[in-house]
């Protein structure tokens, strides 16, 4: 069971979510949310999985509201405007809805927040359950074993991977989401330094104030991680 809040500043709107949300057996609608506001209360006083909002709201966005959060529940976005579509995949939002939407459309948005979790939630028993020191990837229809400690950085793009590894100067190209493969990853040994890659943190060679360097490879900081940095290396690098 997914528990869920659902965010819309129009009430008719907000009501057909709803009664959408309602059609899924394994949705929770924990919280209807007018505003962003009300959706940061909701997340505070409960365990929330996933996030439907729309993105065109008074006083803080959805898009703005997504950014703001720290510790981020999979979202999928339900807006009247496509022209949003580029930037919510720079957050990693589980599916893009465009109003009115279908409920079969709703449904397979829905399909793909539950495998994600049921993915995450797999992963995170198998962490606790062993020490495990690899995981398997689909790669050209067949599950190829990858060893953590192989792996250099990873490349995301839109709905492939690319991994660069020390045993092969070919990268491994995967069809799968960026986020999807982080959530299989030991956050001890891999940290997200941009919206396209992650890297392994002992194979970091040096840092600069907007670039993390492997090897001869240079891969930039965004802006958005460079606290991940200052916390990593115990110095503000805008300093």
């Amino acid at each position: 069971m997914l528990n869920c809040i659902a965010v819309d500043d129009e009430p008719l709107a907000l009501a057909l979510l709803e009664d959408n949300i309602s059609k899924i057996p394994n949705l929770n609608l924990v919280a209807k949310c007018n505003d962003a506001f009300e959706a940061t209360r909701a997340l505070q006083e409960n365990q929330i999985d996933l996030i439907f909002i729309d993105i065109q709201m008074p006083g803080l966005t959805g898009l703005q509201f997504i950014k703001s959060l720290a510790q981020k529940p999979m979202v999928i976005l339900i807006t009247a405007y496509k022209q949003y579509a580029v930037d919510s995949y720079d957050l990693d939002v589980v599916d893009y809805l465009v109003k009115p939407v279908e409920i079969d459309r709703f449904m397979k948005a829905c399909n793909k927040a539950t495998q994600l979790h049921q993915l995450k939630t797999v992963n995170k028993e198998n962490i606790n359950a062993t020490t495990a020191d690899h995981f398997f990837l689909n790669v050209d229809y067949s599950l190829l074993k990858i060893f953590f400690n192989d792996i250099l950085w990873i490349e995301g793009l839109r709905d492939y991977i690319k991994l660069h590894i020390k045993s092969t100067n070919k990268p491994i190209v995967a069809r799968m989401s960026l986020r999807a493969l982080e959530e299989q990853l030991p956050v001890s040994k891999f940290i997200r330094i941009h919206k396209s890659y992650l890297v392994s943190v002992d194979s970091i060679s040096a840092i600069r104030k907007n670039s993390v360097f492997i090897k001869d490879n240079e891969l930039p900081v965004g802006e958005t991680y460079r606290d991940v940095i200052a916390r990593l290396t115990g110095k503000n690098m805008n300093e």
